[in-house]
């Protein structure tokens, strides 16, 4: 018959086995996790940045818990100007140290990543948790003012640019006022001359009513004198042939 201590020993020894289990494959693991980062390491120097992106994630791959790894990720994705991945990998860092000054830093590298990425105001804040965690950073210090007055550029650029596209509609409106009036202008011109040439037009059809009438009496008048004159000139020739030369 087996005791109960037997049983106790033998679960002891269980678990003792699986822990040295899991400590050997952790030790194996973070063999491996060293090994892809050096050669990471050895492809960044080259500027091999894709390469060395390759091996940093095939340490992540034996080690998912592995800062360092994430970090340098950040890195070769920031070489390749992959900046919002960058910035991604980053935050996964800052959020796996518990060591202030390496959280400091994925907050700074954060930092720069969304500033290349023009997204100066969330760079600001990157930079602001930085130097909360390491106040005497000039780097961070220096990025911080720089961005700071970057965004101020941006807003006074913004606010010209507003202002530029309020005159031009003033501008637009007054050009479409003028132009308005200027038609309005023309348009009692049009009429006017329409009306001037309508009241010349009558005056003409008037005068040449006048000048018809004149016309058709001094033909009477003349037609009456005619017919005088050859009245007369019968009548002279007439006392002409009853003359005679006794």
């Amino acid at each position: 018959m087996i005791g109960k201590s037997d049983i106790s020993n033998r679960a002891l020894l269980i678990i003792m086995i699986s822990s040295l289990f899991l400590l050997y494959s952790v030790a194996i693991n973070a063999q491996a996790d060293r090994k892809y980062i050096r050669q990471g390491n050895r492809e960044y120097e080259k500027s091999n940045f894709s390469e060395s992106e390759i091996s940093y994630r095939k340490a992540v791959d034996n080690n998912k818990q592995s800062p360092n790894a994430v970090f340098n990720i950040g890195d070769a994705l920031y070489k390749q100007n992959k900046f919002e991945d960058a910035g991604k990998q980053f935050i996964e860092n800052a959020n796996l140290n518990e060591d202030k000054e390496k959280k400091s830093a994925s907050f700074f590298n954060l930092g720069n990543s969304l500033l290349q990425a023009k997204k100066i105001e969330e760079s600001i804040e990157a930079y602001k948790n930085s130097l909360k965690l390491n106040p005497g950073s000039r780097e961070a210090k220096y990025n911080l003012a720089y961005a700071q007055d970057l965004l101020q550029q941006q807003k006074q650029q913004q606010q010209n640019q507003y202002q530029n596209k309020e005159d031009n509609k003033k501008d637009q409106q007054k050009q479409n006022d003028k132009n308005q009036d200027q038609q309005k202008d023309q348009n009692n011109k049009d009429q006017q001359d329409k009306q001037q040439q309508e009241q010349e037009q009558k005056q003409q059809q008037g005068i040449s009513k006048d000048d018809a009438q004149r016309l058709l009496n001094a033909l009477a008048n003349d037609e009456k004198n005619v017919q005088e004159k050859v009245k007369l000139a019968k009548a002279a020739k007439a006392k002409v042939k009853t003359v005679k030369n006794w």
